[in-house]
């Protein structure tokens, strides 16, 4: 692993020791380093802004600082306000479809381009821009070549790899119109409990320094080269600053570093992306001492614009602002005043933001200086983008050029990239690399997914409700071992349960964690699989049989799989491999006649737990103590035979009374539903029509973590958590008789019909109606007895829907928060007798 960097900054006494306290304003000079020399203002640019800006108007002004998102804005919105730029967020289309073609796409980007520049309502011809997270190619759209995720390209530990990724990913972005993508993410993470890790490089700063620069070189251009040109994206280093180091891994949670940590450990990605040049900096959700960053002057002004010298803009994360003390969504001058540009703005928030705002530069509450030190980084942005003098987005030179979506070399490169990243932790006896010529056995339920093999961020958000015909041209695990197999003329079976009709001489088993984004993806503890350990049976089971075992896991993070290690032969982590999955099988096979194709090459950039109660686990901690260590990975030159392990996990975990239904099902036993008039509807998109209702993600807490159900009134309709299997769900060792069934509602309208809860199991349905326990614009949280429901003849051994909520009525419902979870004094349970 690479410390010349570190070692560097040491030298010139920028970095000091992780336990020092917190400094003092005065002294951010000796911590955080100029880096204004790297990319100078340039004068001709400065004349053409300060131009722009002084014929602009306050509401031009304003309009230039506001972000919604494609989902709650239309063309005539754009023509009338001139919005600076808009965004789709994880999940969200053109047109709401999730299958939307790159035409689609760039038929968008022209329409909102176009409206930007028609002056003929608000006066203005400033283009527009376009923001999409492309975190791991143009993960939002149909057809593109997917790349590992970032704890699987720190594992190959390749900045030159990097670039090239990054480079591909923009001209895929740019093939559909679009200007800017929020990346790279250069969280520093400290607790693998965090939804996020997966996001994140390293647990270590020397990675993400330099594939920070990397990746921002590969999507700008370099300084000295194509900078922003013609077939380069604007970049955005995230999240500023210290998201991945919170208290206890929580997402948007507080970080307790002093000073000199936040520099030290979490800001190497911000000395890396800006010296390589990055244009803006996204603000982050999470706090510093207490302090939102969305409204922490020192961090945002002294720190990044004054002493660091960034000359972009500041955008501010998903409705981050509402978190700053005493803003909300709709209002919020705290935040400009401590040095946000852009508003992030989703959901029908913008409109009133936009005018609160104004009102608040005109009372002064916000100074007319600050605004227009906002726009102008704007503007510069834009003018060195070339933006003013480009053809719209229909015109531009990859824009509409199918073939570059997908295109044969980047999915070389993602598959150079597969191979690279992949991190051998055990082959005992040297099993591994297999001869093709043999009968393989391929089982497991990521074996042929590759929507579970590419993770969260995958066309929809969370990467959920994917088959593997939303990836053209993509390959499972599976795909690349049949391909290895059958060509040496061996012989392959795949079964996830692992059966077979002949015995295999090898099983490959390809299994793990189940998508996941932020938020949903917050874990308490490390152990794999607690309380239904399903992948394990499947191990021991071919196990017992005699039957070698490969096992290739599918993760985010290191989690604690002990007995999973002691059940396999071999044991690789394949991380979040993307769409190229086949690749997996050029490292695990010898070719025809024996040869090694491709040696494991990854080592871990994350520590990888003895424990599952390890969560702060981090390379040159005191007291580290690790199962595999930082920078651990065999190769095939190792003979090192691994051990039996300690199965017995030091953190108990008690399977009762705590599983959470929506959101949060790690375990894949639900899936959503729409109860429309016509039938069931499983929920394929963020926003869904069928008949009779329509349903979209919805903010609670966090972002889209709750679902608003439209009922229409012409028919009995609803939404449903429905079992993902057909013989239902056996939640017996999770839900005991002392548990409740909680979920949070928040009516947005309701009429005088009735709103009832069903529970369906083993052939009976069970109903209940909430209207009592519903308010108008308010969060209610309701409880279900579960002690009741088995009096009224619930079956927790064999559950069809632990939830649908039905209505006949016009009414407009948020759900979210449903679980079972332990009863307590506090809550007023709804009791269900027959």
């Amino acid at each position: 692993m690479k410390k010349l960097y570190l070692a560097s900054l040491i030298s010139l006494g920028l970095i000091a020791g992780c336990g020092d306290k917190a400094a003092p304003e005065s002294s951010t000079a000796q911590i955080w380093p100029d880096l204004t020399a790297e990319i100078a203002k340039q004068p001709n640019v400065e004349a053409q802004v300060a131009k722009i800006l002084a014929t602009m108007t306050l509401e031009q002004k304003v309009a230039q600082m506001i972000q919604p998102e494609i989902r709650d804005i239309t063309v005539e919105d754009m023509r009338k306000y001139g919005f600076g730029s808009f965004l789709n967020g994880g999940g969200a289309f053109p047109d709401n479809n999730k299958h939307a073609t790159p035409q689609d796409w760039i038929a968008l980007a022209e329409s909102l381009y176009q409206a930007s520049i028609d002056d003929s309502l608000d006066g203005s011809t400033i283009p527009t821009m376009w923001g999409t997270d492309a975190v791991h190619g143009h993960n939002n759209v149909i057809g593109a070549t997917l790349f590992p995720h970032n704890i699987g390209l720190g594992a190959a530990n390749n900045p030159a790899l990097i670039e090239q990724i990054a480079k591909a990913t923009a001209t895929e972005v740019m093939a559909t119109g679009i200007d800017w993508v929020f990346a790279p993410t250069v969280a520093a993470v400290r607790d693998d409990r965090w939804g996020r890790t997966y996001e994140g490089y390293s647990e270590h700063p020397d990675i993400i320094r330099d594939y920070s620069a990397a990746i921002v070189t590969g999507l700008q251009g370099p300084l000295d080269g194509d900078f922003l040109g013609d077939e380069r994206v604007i970049s955005t280093v995230k999240h500023f600053i210290g998201d991945g180091g919170t208290v206890d891994g929580d997402d948007q949670g507080n970080n307790i570093a002093s000073e000199q940590e936040l520099f030290d450990i979490h800001a190497q990605g911000y000395v890396g992306g800006l010296t390589a040049g990055a244009q803006s900096v996204m603000a982050s959700f999470n706090s510093w001492h207490g302090s939102k960053i969305h409204g922490d002057k020192y961090l945002l002004t002294d720190v990044l614009k004054e002493q660091m010298g960034f000359d972009g803009f500041v955008v501010g994360d998903w409705n981050g602002h509402g978190q700053v003390k005493g803003c909300s969504n709709e209002s919020c001058p705290q935040a400009v005043n401590a040095g946000l540009d852009i508003y992030m703005v989703p959901g029908a928030s913008w409109k009133p933001l936009y005018y609160n705002t104004i009102e608040q530069v005109k009372s002064g509450e916000i100074p007319m200086a600050r605004i227009d030190d906002a726009v102008t980084r704007i503007l510069r942005v834009k003018v060195r983008a070339g933006l003013f003098e480009k053809p719209s987005p229909a015109n531009r030179p990859l824009a509409g050029k199918l073939e570059l979506i997908g295109k044969a070399e980047h999915r070389e490169i993602a598959k150079d990239a597969v191979r690279q990243s992949l991190v051998l932790l055990k082959n005992n006896d040297n099993i591994l690399p297999l001869k093709p010529n043999q009968n393989v056995l391929v089982a497991g339920d990521g074996a042929d997914n590759i929507g579970k093999q590419s993770g969260g961020w995958t066309i929809t958000w969370q990467g959920t409700n994917n088959v593997n015909a939303d990836f053209p041209g993509g390959s499972s695990v599976y795909d690349g071992i049949k391909q290895q197999v059958t060509a040496a003329g061996g012989k392959v079976e795949l079964s996830v349960a692992g059966d077979y009709s002949q015995k295999p001489d090898v099983a490959i088993v390809v299994f793990g964690e189940e998508p996941y984004a932020e938020g949903v993806g917050d874990i308490k503890q490390l152990e794999y699989q607690v309380g239904n350990k399903k992948d394990l049976a499947l191990l021991n089971k071919l196990k017992a049989q005699g039957i070698p075992v490969v096992s290739l896991f599918i993760t985010g993070r290191p989690l604690w799989v002990n007995p999973e290690i002691n059940a396999s032969n071999a044991f690789a982590a394949i991380w979040l491999p993307g769409s190229e999955g086949a690749a997996v099988a050029d490292v695990i096979f010898t070719d025809a006649e024996g040869q090694v194709q491709y040696d494991f090459g990854g080592k871990l950039s994350y520590s990888w737990p003895k424990q599952n109660n390890q969560f702060v686990l981090n390379h040159q901690d005191e007291n580290y103590d690790p199962l595999f260590a930082y920078g651990y990975g065999l190769s095939y030159q190792d003979t090192k035979q691994l051990p039996q392990l300690n199965e017995q996990p030091a953190l108990k975990v008690e399977a009762s009374n705590e599983l959470a239904v929506y959101p949060g099902d790690d375990q894949g036993l639900w899936t959503k539903t729409i109860v429309a008039a016509d039938g069931q509807h499983k929920v394929n998109d963020a926003v869904q029509a069928e008949a009779g209702v329509s349903i979209r993600t919805y903010d609670h807490h966090v972002q889209e973590d709750s679902t608003l159900v439209t009922f229409n009134g012409e028919a009995e309709v609803g939404f449903a958590l429905m079992s993902s299997n057909a013989f239902g769900q056996d939640l017996s060792q999770m839900v005991d008789a002392n548990a409740v069934l909680s979920f949070s509602a928040k009516a947005l309208e309701l009429s005088n019909d009735a709103v009832e809860l069903t529970f369906n199991n083993d052939g009976k349905t069970i109903t209940t109606p909430i209207n009592q326990h519903l308010k108008l614009d308010q969060w209610q949280s309701i409880s279900i007895s579960v002690s009741c429901l088995i009096d009224a003849g619930f079956n927790v051994s064999q559950v069809h829907s632990p939830f649908t909520l039905t209505s006949k009525g016009k009414q407009q419902i948020a759900i979210g928060d449903i679980r079972f979870s332990k009863d307590t004094a506090e809550q007023q349970s709804i009791c269900i007798k027959l």
